[in-house]
C-alpha cells in the first residue's frame, strides 16, 4: 500500500507592498516685487530655485521613482524637471496640485495691507478662509490627487510637485488636525519633501525632510507660495 500523496507546497506569501508619495514644494521663485503671485502665470524659478530643484533631484536619484507629476504652474513644472530627467521620465501635470485661489493675488502684500478697510471683508473668517479657496476644498482635491498617484505608482515611489498651502493643508487633514492655522507655523520649506509612506493600502507614516536645507539661508524672505 502506498502512502498518501504529498500535498503541494503552498506558494510563498509575498510581503507587504510599500508605496511612497513624495509631496514636494517648488523651489524659490524670482519675485523681486514681493507679489503674492498665487496662480498668476509667468513666475519662474530663480537661479537659487533651480539649484534647489537640482539638489532634490540628486537626493532622489537612487530612489525607485516611477512617476513625476506637477501642478500646471511654471514654478512647479520647472522644479519637477530635473527629478523626472534623472529617472528617464517625463513630467505629468495634475490641475489638482495647483496653488490655492487667493483674493489677494497680484498684490504686493504686506502686513500694513490689512489696515486698509477695503481688505477687511476678505479676512473676516480665518477658519474657512474668507480670502480664498476653502481649506476643505483644498484638502479634498489633494487627497484625490494623492490617491490616484499612489495607485499609478503602486509598489514604487512617485513625486508630486505642488505648493506650500495645499501640501500643508492635506498633511493636516491626514494627521487629524484642524485645517485653519497660522501660516507662519507651516512645516513646508522651499523644495521640501512631505513623504507619505503606505503599506499596502494603509498610510503607515508621514516623514518631512529638507534635502535642499543648506540652500534655504540664501532664499528671499519675500511673500510667495
Amino acid at each position: 500500500m502506498t502512502g498518501s500523496p504529498t500535498p503541494p507546497t503552498p506558494p510563498a506569501r509575498s510581503g507587504p507592498t510599500r508605496t511612497v508619495v513624495h509631496q514636494m514644494r517648488h523651489g524659490e521663485v524670482d519675485n523681486p516685487g514681493g507679489v503674492l503671485y498665487g496662480r498668476l502665470p509667468g513666475y519662474l524659478l530663480s537661479a537659487l530655485g533651480r539649484e534647489m530643484a537640482e539638489t532634490v533631484a540628486a537626493h532622489l536619484e537612487p530612489n525607485d521613482v516611477t512617476r513625476v507629476v506637477a501642478s500646471p504652474l511654471e514654478r512647479a513644472q520647472e522644479t519637477a524637471g530635473p527629478i523626472a530627467e534623472s529617472h528617464g521620465l517625463t513630467v505629468g501635470t495634475d490641475e489638482r496640485l495647483i496653488e490655492a485661489a487667493n483674493r489677494f493675488e497680484g498684490l504686493a502684500f504686506s502686513k500694513t495691507a490689512l489696515l486698509d478697510p477695503r481688505h477687511w471683508p476678505k479676512v473676516m473668517n480665518v477658519t474657512k478662509p474668507s480670502w480664498g479657496e476653502a481649506y476643505e476644498a483644498i484638502a479634498e482635491r489633494m487627497l484625490t490627487a494623492i490617491a490616484d498617484a499612489r495607485s499609478a505608482a503602486y509598489g514604487h515611489e512617485t513625486v508630486l510637485v505642488s505648493h506650500q498651502l495645499p501640501i500643508w493643508t492635506v498633511r493636516n487633514k491626514l494627521e487629524g488636525r484642524r485645517l485653519w492655522h497660522d501660516p507662519r507655523k507651516r512645516e513646508c520649506a522651499l523644495a521640501s519633501l512631505t513623504s507619505l509612506h503606505y503599506v499596502d493600502d494603509e498610510l503607515e507614516s508621514i516623514a518631512y525632510s529638507e534635502p535642499a536645507g543648506p540652500l534655504l539661508a540664501r532664499a528671499s524672505k519675500s511673500v510667495g507660495a
